[in-house]
């Protein structure tokens, strides 16, 4: 009926479109995984920042000693306004504060005793479990997006575009025995 040269046309304008179809569907699909990534940066950054002025309104509440109020108010000052370069040691010296000051003995008992003792106290528990979340959800994001990207139809056709490789943010981010 079709002469056999238009049969082999179509079947290879087939091939080509279903190639293309593929090539886009991983290219949105990367194109996703990047914007995940983003996202959970941000909601790690506004979880980084909540714990940061948490450990703030506790120093700042006369509930602690001096020195220690002192401490910790130093620590979550470091780690609000340091760069990217040093974000993640500053966090970390922020959890070890926070554990210093709360671990200590008797410190929870005397604290819920005060009258706005509890309050902080949950919304520093709080604050430390979604950090921990936050930075879990983060590194997910950014081991899907690695993996994706190490694909051989990504590396080849430049489908990353000019997006940098996202890097995982390490910190400890044990939370203080509240």
């Amino acid at each position: 009926m079709f002469p056999d040269w238009i049969i082999d046309v179509l079947f290879w304008i087939a091939v080509v479109f279903l190639a293309g179809v593929y090539v886009s569907w991983r290219a949105t699909r990367l194109d996703r995984l990047h914007v995940r990534v983003e996202t959970a940066r941000a909601a790690l950054d506004a979880a980084l920042v909540r714990r940061a002025a948490a450990a703030l309104e506790l120093a700042a509440s006369r509930l602690l000693d001096p020195a220690t109020s002192l401490v910790l108010a130093t620590a979550a000052h470091e780690a609000r306004t340091a760069d990217a370069d040093n974000r993640e040691f500053a966090e970390s010296d922020l959890s070890r504060a926070l554990r210093a000051v709360v671990d200590q003995p008797e410190f929870v008992g005397a604290l819920t005793a005060e009258a706005d003792g509890p309050t902080v106290l949950e919304e520093l528990s709080s604050s430390a479990a979604k950090v921990a979340y936050a930075r879990r959800f983060y590194n997910d994001a950014v081991s899907q997006a690695r993996i994706a990207r190490r694909k051989l139809l990504i590396r080849v056709l430049p489908l990353a575009g000019k997006a940098p490789l996202p890097g995982f943010f390490e910190i400890d981010d044990d939370p203080p025995g509240i």
